[in-house]
């Protein structure tokens, strides 16, 4: 990626997410005092005198723990370190030096990264100050107190990071990158898909449901293109939603959804779609993205003659409101069928921007309507004067008729097959408003 990085690196419970939450303008890193909770890496863009950069938050180091998830932890914190071109060694001031500390600083200073140490919970600026000069002894840098909840100090640690970036690139400006989201109940299979497409350890994997609880963003450039991947934790029914923790996770999915160009709805090939299913995809269909359904673990389904059709069969039953969205048979584990997701995800990001003249699209719907004339109530009939594309991600198409009232749902639906039949359309929504003549365009 062009624009630098920096990633931010500590013990838990030091206020890292705090500090990387006012970076980032926005609660995108789950806060709680549970120490730990930050499990994957977060990344967000900043800016900061007129520099954009990716910020990096980390789940926290414990160097001696031997538990699964903290080793886990401890390896995405070392990836972070690996990509970072600047680390942010976040360290407590109240706590002082610690044993954690000094281990953290050891490797560190292996990276051979520059190195900008900060001392939070300085809520006291004037009196903290003195207190800074034990970190010293870490032997990385000067100090900066800074207190994250409050907002002091930051702007220093901001011009101190700012005199480490790498010289500008002229291509730091991608504007060509798609957004894909990857949703779906949690253990679908999204991380695995993920740490696949990527081809390292991206995103902690474990057996354990709901392990990545936050919207995580990774950057990936192939022969296909340039893509940002968000994995996202899986949306769990309301009823087992009881820690705030996962209500957040629940609205970092909803978020993810909406600043995706693609969504890649994940099905767990030996559960088919379940009512959890439906409510997920329902969501990205009415947030208007383009849609891929990615049916996952095909390599565990049993299969005989025509089992792949009658599948799909089965899910569009099940989700007639996303006829329009390609299917695909992947298995996340085995790489099978991945490297289709690349060009299919390129064809539905298109189709999603599509536009369509205003001529070509009254000739089609001029067609339409000598095919199937417009429904008639109480001896008045539907009369559509002409129609014009007025927004793309959805194609969105505005109708000008005589009345609204007389504009049924299945002429509609009528019309919006006419347009897909003609321009194809395959994997995006399209929106459609009815207008009378009288009212203004949007």
């Amino acid at each position: 990626m062009s624009k630098p990085i920096v990633a931010i690196i500590g013990k838990p419970n030091v206020g890292k997410s705090t500090f990387f939450n006012y970076l980032a303008g926005s609660r995108i890193s789950i806060v709680e005092d549970t120490p730990g909770v930050t499990r994957d890496r977060v990344y967000a863009e900043t800016n900061w005198r007129g520099r954009t950069f990716t910020l990096i938050d980390t789940g926290g180091i414990e160097p001696k723990s031997e538990d699964t998830i903290l080793l886990q932890m401890r390896e995405q914190a070392n990836l972070a370190i690996q990509m970072a071109n600047v680390i942010v060694f976040v360290t407590d001031i109240k706590q002082g030096v610690t044993s954690v500390d000094e281990e953290i600083a050891i490797m560190l200073r292996k990276s051979k990264k520059p190195i900008v140490l900060v001392c939070n919970k300085a809520d006291n600026y004037s009196e903290s100050k003195n207190d800074s000069y034990e970190f010293y002894n870490l032997g990385i840098g000067d100090p900066f107190p800074i207190s994250a909840t409050n907002a002091t100090g930051i702007g220093d640690v901001l011009d101190e990071i700012y005199k480490h970036f790498p010289k500008k690139d002229d291509q730091e400006d991608e504007n060509s990158i798609i957004k894909v989201a990857l949703i779906g109940k949690p253990n679908v299979g999204k991380s695995s898909l993920v740490n696949k497409m990527l081809g390292e350890n991206r995103a902690i994997v474990s057996d354990v449901a709901g392990t990545t609880r936050d919207a995580i963003d990774s950057y990936l450039e192939n022969e296909y293109g340039k893509y940002t991947i968000i994995d996202t934790a899986g949306i769990r029914r309301k009823s087992k939603v009881k820690e705030s923790i996962e209500k957040f996770s629940i609205m970092r999915t909803l978020l993810a959804i909406e600043r995706a160009d693609v969504v890649l709805m994940m099905i767990d090939a030996n559960e088919g779609v379940t009512d959890q299913d439906a409510k997920i995809a329902g969501e990205a269909h009415e947030a208007g993205k383009g849609v891929i359904i990615a049916v996952n673990k095909w390599d565990e389904y049993e299969k005989e003659t025509g089992t792949l059709e009658k599948y799909k069969k089965d899910i569009y039953n099940k989700l007639s409101y996303l006829s329009y969205a390609p299917i695909v048979f992947i298995s996340a584990k085995t790489g099978k069928r991945v490297e289709k997701l690349y060009e299919l995800i390129n064809f539905v990001a298109e189709q999603n921007a599509m536009r369509v003249s205003t001529s070509t699209l009254n000739q089609v719907i001029n067609e339409a309507i000598a095919i199937v004339q417009p429904p008639t109530d109480k001896g008045k009939r539907l009369k559509i004067f002409y129609g014009t594309q007025v927004a793309t991600k959805p194609p969105t198409f505005v109708i000008f008729v005589n009345s609204k009232e007389l504009f049924h749902f299945s002429y509609e639906r009528y019309l919006v097959n006419q347009i897909r039949k003609e321009f194809g359309l395959e994997g995006t929504p399209i929106r459609m408003i009815a207008r009378e003549k009288n009212e203004k365009e949007l």
